[in-house]
């Protein structure tokens, strides 16, 4: 009997109450028809109902694939949880499900990435779900917010704090799907998968295994069917014994506002002079500065912000390769895109199943973490997941949490405060009319990275602004570098709430900076890695 079937056809399979696990990564990978099916089956019939939504990475951009707003219905849906959601540009723009988490319509819950694709994999194997100390002293923590994002979650927990051998973790039972949807590029007629035009393969294996194992169906979405026998064993990256139905959209695109391009599926490479350079301007400065921090043969984790740019330093820089990059979404070196492309990359070395790339960071196997911050805290916490009056534009935390639980180093970058008229002249700093939002805080609102833990595991972080370089010490945050043209009382002290402690070896940050040509940069080699310092970790959790 044919796996294949259309969406209409699909989306009348899906029972009321179901628990439904859906691959996708923002517009990556989104299997955005069959979500539009759901929508539309339910407007026409008033069911599927009441339905429990699991997204490990975001659903949709908002950008021409809705995703996750095509069943941000009333009655339709019921609960979700997510590791990120879709972000709109204005209230007046904002997605529906950011509308009916506002309004409290539904409990919503914001899981770090790889805790929920963790979760996956347990259901699968039917054990109780995930202890971890990923998240303590995080949002994530039930001492705080305990992943809800809105008052109706946090009548319904997901996870709670436990003891366990002596010492303290969370524990997420867990959550068990009766349907996976997921995408590939082409299925054969038995429904085996191949990801040849996608630009990560994501979770799919492991969500549909949780679903598989525990009695659910398995739906995927993809842009074309071919015979049986035809597609090479090595290429298949889900089997078809796990694919119950295939539906076909032969449009769906590769990623957000990308119909295809052949570069972020690794079947081309392209040339290195093809990747646009960053302009010359204060964000660049600070992209230059955290390129500062790197040193050559590591293996280096970067976010969203401004740190997407540090790759196209080290470009221009000409140590491209000197690196090798690692991303959530699964691509291990070659090029990280920028904007509306970001969690893909071009000339990649190769595509781990983002739940193994997850495994890699919650164990702190990688060299450095680059990524952006909204809000520093007086005891050097990081807000990146949470800000209420602008609630649409944070979409989560995402990976954030499973990242920087155990790197050994993270360096944050970001404007020092918000609003700042800013310029450059003669290679100093200018800043011509102060901005009006302190983003070193007292206390921040949400704590995404916590200071306090940080300092307890002895990780060595770094906060880079355009003003000045800040270090995470046990005493508080240490200023030790500040720009040149920058006064220090009126704009850096008098623009913290808390104070800093000023280095007794304070220092200009390099004037080379701030000039538009190459810095010259030249990055010291990493120390090789010896057997002792791995079996010294002590914390195994």
């Amino acid at each position: 009997m044919s796996k294949h079937i259309t969406p209409a056809q699909a989306a009348a399979l899906i029972p009321d109450h179901a628990v439904v696990t859906v691959s996708s990564s923002s517009g990556l990978g989104c299997p955005d028809l069959m979500l539009r099916a759901i929508g539309e089956h339910f407007e026409a019939t008033g069911h599927p109902r009441n339905l429990t939504t699991l997204h490990p990475i975001a659903a949709g951009d908002m950008s021409g694939i809705k995703g996750i707003d095509h069943i941000a219905k009333k009655g339709l849906l019921a609960k979700i949880i997510g590791g990120s959601y879709p972000s709109g540009p204005s209230s007046a723009e904002s997605p529906l499900i950011w509308q009916m988490i506002g309004a409290n319509e539904i409990p919503a819950y914001n899981v770090p990435s790889g805790i929920l694709f963790d979760m996956h994999r347990e259901a699968a194997a039917k054990r109780p779900g995930v202890i971890t100390k990923i998240g303590l002293d995080t949002f994530v923590d039930p001492d705080r917010q305990g992943c809800a994002m809105n008052e109706a979650a946090q009548r319904e927990p997901v996870v709670r704090k436990i003891e366990f051998a002596g010492e303290e973790w969370l524990y997420f039972p867990n959550i068990i799907p009766q349907v996976a949807i997921i995408r590939a590029t082409t299925a054969d007629e038995h429904g085996n998968l191949t990801y040849e035009h996608e630009g990560a393969t994501l979770g799919g294996l492991d969500q549909a295994l949780a679903a598989r194992n525990n009695g659910g169906i398995v739906i995927a979405q993809v842009k074309r069917i071919t015979k049986q026998g035809s597609l090479k064993p090595h290429d298949v990256r889900v089997p078809g014994m796990l694919v119950d139905y295939i539906i076909v959209d032969p449009e769906q695109k590769q990623t957000t506002q990308t119909v295809y391009d052949p570069a972020i599926s690794g079947e081309i490479f392209r040339p290195l002079e093809s990747f646009r350079v960053p302009e010359f301007n204060v964000q660049k400065v600070i992209a230059r500065r955290v390129a500062q921090e790197l040193e050559a043969g590591s293996c280096v984790n970067i976010g969203f912000g401004i740190s997407a740019n540090v790759p196209r330093i080290l470009m221009e820089e000409g140590l491209h390769g000197s690196v090798t990059w690692v991303i959530e979404q699964g691509a291990v070196g070659g090029v990280p895109l920028l904007d509306f492309a970001f969690g893909c990359a071009s000339n990649a070395d190769a595509y781990m199943p983002s739940p193994y790339q997850f495994t890699y960071f919650q164990g702190g196997g990688f060299d450095a973490s680059l990524l952006s911050f909204l809000e520093i805290g007086r005891d050097g916490s990081v807000n990146v997941s949470r800000l209420s009056f602008r609630p649409h534009v944070t979409a989560g935390a995402g990976g954030f949490v499973d990242i920087t639980a155990r790197a050994k180093k993270i360096v944050f970058s970001g404007m020092f405060n918000a609003g700042a008229k800013l310029g450059i002249e003669g290679g100093r700093l200018v800043i011509e009319k102060e901005g009006k939002l302190k983003k070193l805080v007292n206390e921040t609102e949400h704590v995404t990275f916590s200071g306090s833990r940080a300092v307890a595991q002895g990780q060595d972080i770094t906060y880079v602004t355009e003003r000045c370089v800040m270090k995470l010490t046990s005493q508080g945050i240490m200023l030790t570098e500040i720009a040149p043209g920058v006064d220090l009382q009126a704009h850096i002290l008098e623009q913290s709430e808390f104070p800093l402690i000023i280095s007794p070896e304070l220092k200009l940050m390099d004037a080379a900076l701030f000039r538009d040509e190459p810095l010259g940069l030249t990055l010291p080699e990493k120390p090789q890695r010896i057997l002792q310092e791995q079996i010294e970790g002590g914390d195994h959790g």
